[in-house]
Order: structure tokens, then C-alpha cells, then sequence
């Protein structure tokens, strides 16, 4: 595939320059520009999200190898290799999430950092050379948009609606990338919000008080891009997982994806009708943006039935340790239970030994290293031999 101009909507499709229709087909670079302890096998909230898992990997190799390690890591863990490999596996695109800590510091004004800048660059000449779209995921937003691990917020608190200081870093944050990449057709869009307001079940609070904000910070942070860039395609997130629609009841831009998230459901139209009615009363697309961590049979019931529906989706994540539903495995490195049994309260390793083993892993990450699980994506497309459980079929 070659990229052919810049994405856009026309009605409920997704067309690129040339007026063809693309069908979304890719996966998510989770735990690259922002960690998730459960991807390195680790469950508690000691090392749950990027600031205490920094804070861990200090305590046990100290910081001199710490900020060579992070170095590292961000340079390994997602190359031109596995760029090149989601290609010749068939996908077109692919979704970068960050963390706006890589763009800019925290603290009084606007500041801006440049490894994050450098290290999208990179991966976008990637994506050109493989023929691949990318979309831009704000994963992290200044004070954190989900109240969860899974935005590094400091107190699961969904403070980017709350504290102007966080609203105003993230409208210039969006506001710098969309003027960097205004002519970037390799950039499919910009996925504004990864999964803001956590639902009050997730036992961190309830914030639905905030939906409307939400709504406000939408129509801010679109006001902004759109001073810089009229032509890259926006996608926005509901509340609660990506997973409500409450606040699709009108267009935030008239170049909008509707983009909802889908885990751990039933493979079947009825887990996609909500967002397919919101989509049709908009006329706008639909992108299932994040969806995955299943079993084999679960993708190929439900992904093969969002295509034959027009929707397109993005896989999470395409690379993480010890596993079989990701096409990517890393090898767990030799000793490293002792690193997991420091973070359940147990003896320090010593510093030697935890930097021989993060060392390891530095290797473990990378894509010539990994074990690969091509069955995952013969599951996606549906490409023999693949199983399907007799309760998934196409009823379209």
C-alpha cells in the first residue's frame, strides 16, 4: 500500500485523496511513549503506569543506568522493523499513544521538550516507507483525561477537566502537533482524547459531572488544530472506556471519526449497534480505535463482521511480554521474577543484578528478538487456518 493524500470523511466513510475508501486495519504501539505495568507482568499499582515505573526502575538500578535505560528503551522497543513487519502482515495503519511528558515539562507556562517531537518523526518516515497511515494518540494529557493508571494521572483524578493549567498545556500541546504535521499525509489524524472520564464502577470515583466538560474541551481543542491544520481528520472518544455516546449528539468537526473502544463483549453486531445508530443520526464514521487482548477465535468472530459493517479498528497493543494474543511476544529475561518479587515487597536485587536484567530485556524488545505469533493476525483477516467458535458467525 502507498499513502495517496490525506484522509477524510465523506459521510460514514474514511476516503483518501484519491476519493478511495479505506478500511482501518492496524495496531496500537502500546507501552512505547507511555508504559502499562501489566505489558512488563506486573499487576500492582506500584508499577502501573510511566511515573512509578520510572520511580521503580530508579529504585533498583539507580539513575544514572535509569536514564540510559529509558533511552534505550525508547529507542528498541517499536523500530523500523516492526513497522515494516505490521505492513507486509497486511495492516495500513497504525495508532502512536503518548504521553504529553515526552512534548513538554510540567510546572508553570509552556515549555516544550523535543524527544517526543524526534521520536514521532522517526516512526512517521517509517509509516511512509511501509505505506502506512498513523494516527496521533494523546494517550496522557497534561493532569491526566481517565482517572486511571492508564493516563500516569497522580491521584486518579481526571484533572485535565478540572485545573485550567492542565486544559491550556493540552490545547497547546495539540495546537504545536497539528502545526508540525498540517502537511504530513502519512498523519491519518489525531485521536484527541484516549478513554477520557473513568465510569464510576472502576472504583476511582465518579466523575460523569465532568461529560460536559469533556464536550467543552473538545470544541476548545478543535478550535485550536483547525487554527493550524484544516485538513487532518479528527477522532474523538466518549466517556467511560471509549464506550459511551452520550456526547455524540452533534459534530465537533465536520472532518470527525467517531471512535469507540470494544473488549471482553459478546463478538457480535449487538456489542456495536449503540455506536453504529450514534454514527448514522451524524453521518460520520466509525473506528473501533482500541480493541483486542482476547483470544484468537474472539478476533476473528468480530473483526471480519466490523468490516463486512464498514467499520474499521486498531488492535492493542502489537507487542508486549510473554503472550499469545499480540503478534509480538517478549521474552521474559532470565531472572526476572527477582525484579517482580521486589515489587511485591521483596529483597532488593541488588543494583548490578537488576541492571543485568533490565539489560536483557533492553534486547528482549526488540522485533528481531521477539517470538512471533503470525496466527493473530491469520485470526483478524480470517486467512487459513484460523477456528472460529460456533456461536460467532456473520449476521450481518
Amino acid at each position: 500500500m502507498a499513502i495517496e493524500g490525506f484522509l477524510h470523511t465523506k459521510g460514514k466513510k474514511i476516503v483518501d485523496g484519491r476519493g478511495e475508501e479505506i478500511l482501518l486495519t492496524g495496531w496500537g504501539l502500546g507501552n512505547w511513549l507511555l508504559q502499562e505495568g501489566y505489558m512488563w507482568k506486573a499487576y500492582g499499582e506500584r508499577f502501573d503506569r510511566p511515573s512509578r515505573i520510572e520511580k521503580v526502575v530508579e529504585e533498583l538500578t539507580g539513575r544514572d543506568f535509569a536514564e540510559y535505560f529509558w533511552k534505550e528503551y525508547r529507542e528498541n522497543y517499536i523500530r523500523r522493523e516492526d513497522i515494516l513487519a505490521m505492513a507486509e502482515l497486511g495492516y495500513n495503519s497504525v495508532r502512536i499513544p503518548f504521553s504529553y511528558r515526552l512534548f513538554m515539562e510540567d510546572g508553570p507556562g509552556i515549555h516544550w521538550k523535543e524527544e517526543g517531537f524526534v521520536l514521532l518523526d522517526r516512526c512517521l518516515s517509517w509509516c511512509e516507507e511501509a505505506g502506512m497511515y498513523a494516527f496521533l494518540d494523546l494517550h496522557g494529557a497534561p493532569g491526566g483525561q481517565t482517572g486511571s493508571n492508564i493516563d500516569d494521572s497522580v491521584d486518579n483524578v481526571p484533572r485535565l477537566f478540572i485545573d485550567k493549567d492542565c486544559r491550556d498545556k493540552a490545547c497547546a500541546l495539540w495546537r504545536k502537533l497539528a502545526g508540525r504535521y498540517r502537511e504530513r499525509e502519512v498523519v491519518g489524524g489525531y485521536d484527541i482524547l484516549n478513554e477520557p472520564i473513568v465510569p464510576a464502577d472502576a472504583g476511582n470515583g465518579d466523575y460523569d459531572y465532568l461529560i460536559p466538560e469533556l464536550e467543552h474541551f473538545y470544541e476548545a481543542v478543535t478550535a485550536e488544530i483547525r487554527k493550524e491544520d484544516t485538513v487532518h481528520m479528527l477522532s474523538f472518544e466518549g466517556a467511560h472506556w471509549a464506550a459511551d455516546v452520550r456526547i455524540f449528539h452533534k459534530k465537533y468537526d465536520d472532518n470527525m471519526v467517531l471512535h469507540f473502544h470494544r473488549y471482553a463483549e459478546m463478538p457480535d453486531r449487538a456489542c456495536l449497534e449503540p455506536f453504529i445508530e450514534a454514527a448514522d443520526k451524524l453521518d460520520v464514521p466509525l473506528w473501533m480505535g482500541e480493541t483486542g487482548e482476547n483470544i484468537n477465535p474472539w478476533y476473528a468472530a468480530l473483526y471480519p463482521l466490523a468490516s463486512a459493517l464498514g467499520i474499521g479498528y486498531n488492535l492493542w497493543p502489537w507487542k508486549k511480554m510473554d503472550c499469545t494474543n499480540s503478534p509480538c511476544s517478549i521474552k521474559v529475561p532470565e531472572g526476572y521474577e527477582e525484579i517482580l518479587r521486589y515489587l511485591e515487597k521483596g529483597p532488593h536485587p541488588g543494583f548490578e543484578r537488576a541492571q543485568q536484567i533490565l539489560e536483557a530485556y533492553l534486547q528482549n524488545i526488540r522485533y528481531e528478538n521477539c517470538e512471533l505469533h503470525p496466527e493473530v493476525t491469520a485470526h483478524v483477516f480470517r486467512k487459513p487456518p484460523f477456528t472460529v467458535q460456533a456461536v460467532d458467525f456473520d449476521a450481518v
